[in-house]
């Protein structure tokens, strides 16, 4: 297969109205791009921001991979992406990635994001201290079990900390929730982990409530470049290829 052979990468953001967002997004492509220079690597958004997704596909003709820089399954992934692709047209086949969570590139990007927020690498955690993985939220129980996992990563590679999920919308615990948990735990050291591709409210609000550091969102850290490109190649290995026809009928399965 030659480079031009090669599948576009087709990036499907969410979209916030916080300006951050895309240009965390598009530096977090750039890394995409400096480690795969062979590859077509394009954005597409789910709403607000553009490009929007349905015009990105629009540009493309042949195959491409569809990697959700999502952190988990949930509406976007199983019923918003694949409808998408549905309304897209006989011009372009695709694969469709997992989601980026859970994974342990994601583990070892949040463990990067503490550390640069002030987490003692060096030392054992001690008692006292604790991490809310703070997450937007969904309604979809998947989603749930996928954060879980992200957390218990995390706990791994902080050495044991625990570590609990919390959420800003559509589950429960809340961050405050989480907070006023590990503190009924004894642990009075406690850390926000932003369990966010990109600035935007939720993430914001979630810092807010840190009562000692709060991560940045993942971004453009390179465990998350990596990733992405691991998601491309698992989709080529093991996606099927969805034309028209097979597109419609993952639609009606959601």
């Amino acid at each position: 297969m030659t480079p031009t052979d090669r599948p576009a990468l087709v990036a499907v953001a969410h979209g916030s109205r916080d300006p951050g967002a895309l240009r965390t997004v598009t530096a977090l492509l750039e890394r995409v791009r400096a480690l795969r220079p062979d590859l077509d690597v394009r954005l597409g958004h789910i709403e607000i921001d553009r490009p929007l997704l349905p015009d990105t596909l629009a540009d493309l003709r042949g195959e491409a991979v569809v990697v959700p820089l999502l952190l988990g399954r949930g509406h976007h992934v199983k019923y918003d992406i694949p409808h998408t692709l549905a309304s897209s047209g006989r011009h372009l086949t695709a694969r469709v990635a997992d989601p980026l969570g859970p994974h342990p590139l994601l583990a070892e990007a949040l463990y990067g994001r503490l550390v640069e927020a002030g987490w003692d690498h060096d030392g054992p955690g001690g008692r006292g201290s604790g991490v809310v993985l703070a997450a937007a939220g969904s309604r979809d129980p998947e989603s749930a079990v996928d954060t879980r996992r992200t957390a218990r990563l995390l706990s791994e590679r902080l050495g044991g900390v625990p570590v609990l999920p919390a959420y800003a919308s559509g589950a429960s615990p809340t961050v405050s929730e989480a907070l006023d948990a590990l503190a009924a735990r004894g642990r009075r050291r406690v850390a926000i982990a932003s369990y966010f591709t990109a600035p935007g409210r939720f993430a914001t609000q979630s810092a807010a409530r840190a009562p000692w550091i709060a991560a940045a969102p993942l971004g453009a850290h390179p465990a998350m470049a990596h990733l992405v490109l691991h998601r491309y190649a698992q989709a080529l290995t093991h996606a099927p290829v969805l034309g028209d026809t097979a597109l419609t009928s993952a639609l009606v399965c959601v």
